[in-house]
Parts: C-alpha cells; structure tokens; sequence
C-alpha cells in the first residue's frame, strides 16, 4: 500500500472552543449502513508480523480513566500509514464535543480503545491518533474505514461523574454480534466471545462495549455468550445499535471483578 493513497496533513491552527454539536442516527441510517469486509485497515495489519516475545507481563498499568459513558459519536475522516515513518497507522476523526479543551497527548476513547491525540483542529472539527500494529490485532478497529461511526470519551479528570464504571480503555479482547432482537423500544444484543474472556463476565455485572458501560443481563456458558439489553435513548448515543450481526465489537470486562466465575 503506498503512504500517498492515505496521507494526513497536519495543521497548526490556534485551538478554539467549538459547540458540541449532538449526533442522531435513525433507523433508515442503521438499515443502509454497509462495511466491506476489507478496510485499508485490516490490508495494511496483513503486511504487518507480530514479534515474536519470550515472555508476558501481567502488571496492571493505569494511565487513564473513563466512565464508559460515551460523550459523542464521531466520524472516521481519513485512515492511512502514519507519516512519520514508523510503521503505525493515523486514524483521523470527525468531532465536536471531545475537542473541546483538548491537547496534543490527551487520551480520546475511540470505540473504547484507549488512543493518544496527535493532532487537532477546532476549526475543523477533527483531531488524529496513532494506531500501533498491535492495537489492531487486539481491537475491532480494523474494521474502521472512512464514513464509519465510532464511540468518543475523553479521559476523566479528578471532578468527573463516575456514572458508569471504571474502563481503562485497555481492550480485553473482541466478541461477535450474533443476535439483535428488538423488544418494544429496546434491543436485546448478544455477543460471542472466547471462553478464556467469558470466565470474567459476571451476570449484572458490568462490562464496556465498544466502551459503552453496559450491564451484562445473562451469560450463556455453553453458547460462549452474554447479553444486554440497550433502551431507545442509548441506542441514538452509541454506535452498537449501528452494527451488524456477525461484526465485531472491543469488549473489556470490569477490573473491579477481582476473580473469575471458574
């Protein structure tokens, strides 16, 4: 893939305070959505190798914090190979509400995976982050391509409401939409996902999709799946209800847990 096809230009604009702007998608939007299965994402993580490691760390590392509750949704603008040389990917995202007070450094939730800012540009309403090789292998950002919604919150700050629950933006793992069923105004979801992440899923408890925080209503041991259930007012907050069955979704379970079911 050559870098020109996907290049990110980068600005130096004075930053300026715009008005978040609310994002409402109808159901003739979530009906005429379409992905293809081959992003510039997942062609660009083909080229890439995972080094090969002699040992692992389980140390938990908290550089940032977020709720869960999802501040926007955001739209992907330009994707392409990072032009800085590394080997990394920029993924650069239409937004309003989360620049506002932003800073090159600043931790953004995209689609709840813990990401850098860059770049910014309160003028057009966008701002840029750096995607490691490893990220997409372990998140469903791969799938991102340019039109695609995606789940925005900024990183609490110590005067944050704590409304959801606590999500590092350090994704577990990946789980697969095998069912929405409407229910009235609701919508009752349910994702797959390997056994070695379901032993820490816990009925009524909580876990972050996509990172939403959500409640886990049943978990279904010997389907490999759980479920939840999204009221009409967080199915127009969030991109989940945008989704297909068969699509992925970043999931990472409640770090206040402290033990598996088995």
């Amino acid at each position: 893939m050559a870098s020109s096809s996907f290049s990110v230009t980068s600005t130096t604009k004075t930053p300026t305070i715009t008005a978040a702007i609310s994002h409402r998608f109808h159901h003739s939007q979530i009906t005429n959505l379409r992905f293809k299965p081959q992003s510039p994402l997942r062609i660009f993580l083909k080229s890439t190798r995972k080094p090969i490691t002699t040992h692992r760390t389980n140390a938990l590392n908290i550089q940032c914090l977020f709720t869960g509750l999802v501040e926007e949704i955001g739209t992907v603008k330009q994707i392409g190979v990072s032009s800085n040389g590394g080997g990394g990917f920029d993924l650069k995202v239409d937004a309003n509400t989360v620049l506002n007070g932003v800073c090159l450094g600043d931790s953004i939730a995209v689609n709840g995976t813990c990401l850098t800012v860059t770049e910014f540009d309160t003028e057009t309403s966008d701002f840029t982050v750096g995607l490691a090789p490893e990220t997409l292998r372990k998140t469903s950002l791969s799938e991102l391509e340019p039109g695609s919604p995606v789940n925005l919150e900024r990183a609490v700050t110590p005067v944050s409401r704590m409304g959801g629950h606590f999500v590092q933006g350090h994704v577990d793992g990946t789980g697969e939409i095998v069912s929405m069923i409407p229910e009235g105004d609701s919508l009752w979801v349910k994702v797959r996902v390997e056994k070695k992440l379901l032993k820490y899923i816990v009925p009524k408890g909580f876990i972050a999709v996509d990172g939403t925080s959500l409640t886990v209503v049943d978990v279904f041991d010997d389907e490999s799946c759980f479920n939840f259930m999204l009221v009409a007012y967080t199915q127009n907050k969030i991109v989940v209800p945008l989704k297909k069955v068969g699509q992925k979704v970043n999931l990472e379970v409640d770090i206040l847990v402290g033990c598996c079911r088995y």
